[in-house]
């Protein structure tokens, strides 16, 4: 996928509606992070003096401050001495749905990329077998990842899966993802049971994904079905909690 190029900030049209309840540093903020969300600022991207960007959309300085600020401390704005203020990402928010996180990210148009550290055969642990149906001390593929976008750690994922399931290599696996080289050797993806928590990095989980030891992770684990009701995959991941996020979509009961 060809990579996007950054659109410079006096290209967005930015604008407040003085009319609106809405804060005008919000308006803002939301501008900036809309275009930040669609790739028209990638990280990178310089936001520009505070000065200008006041006197062109007609603010006080304070309030387009307050603006970067919000940004800031959402962890897609930083302030660098010597260089301004600068996109660093943005948060990939995925749906609770079965579905990859490389597709996802793509989707999002976040240029993913694999670093596979483990792909091996191994014996299933207790836990490992009950989750795929299979005897103890079983065959299993283990298959251990780095997701990154732009370059950037966003998840540590370890997959299992019953022996003879998927011919796959290494290079197959760093180019896609696990999800799409299932489906095209015509595996049926039908459902999954998941659960998703959160915890503190350890130091070395902190080292491999960017964040230092203590930082907080979200935690997915997946045991995902075929269309017989067969268990072709159990996953155990970590996210980094600042760019990464599960949406879920909630229904009220009549």
């Amino acid at each position: 996928m060809a990579r996007r190029e950054a659109e410079p900030t006096e290209a967005l049209r930015l604008g407040v509606d003085r009319s609106s309840p809405v804060p005008l540093y919000h308006q803002l903020s939301q501008q900036f992070e809309a275009a930040i969300e669609q790739g028209r600022l990638v990280p990178g991207s310089l936001l520009g003096n505070e000065i200008e960007l006041a006197r062109r959309i007609g603010l006080s300085r304070p309030t387009v401050r307050q603006a970067i600020q919000s940004l800031v401390d959402k962890g897609l704005l930083v302030r660098r001495r010597g260089v301004g203020t600068q996109v660093v990402h943005s948060q990939v928010g995925r749906p609770l749905e079965l579905s990859s996180l490389y597709d996802d990210l793509e989707a999002a148009g976040r240029r993913p990329t694999t670093r596979v550290l483990r792909h091996a055969t191994e014996s299933a642990s207790a836990s490992v077998a009950g989750r795929l149906g299979i005897a103890e001390g079983s065959d299993v593929v283990v298959v251990e990842r780095l997701r990154l976008a732009h370059g950037e750690p966003v998840a540590h994922l370890r997959n299992h899966l019953p022996p003879g399931l998927l011919d796959m290599t290494t290079e197959e696996l760093e180019a896609t993802g696990l999800y799409r080289l299932m489906r095209r050797s015509g595996i049926g993806l039908h459902s999954a049971r998941q659960s998703v928590g959160a915890r503190a990095a350890t130091a070395g989980e902190g080292e491999r994904l960017g964040e230092p030891g203590g930082a907080p992770l979200l935690t997915m684990e997946r045991t995902t079905f075929d269309d017989t009701g067969r268990a072709v995959e159990f996953g155990t991941h970590l996210y980094r909690a600042s760019r990464y996020a599960f949406e879920f979509q909630l229904l009220v009961r009549p």
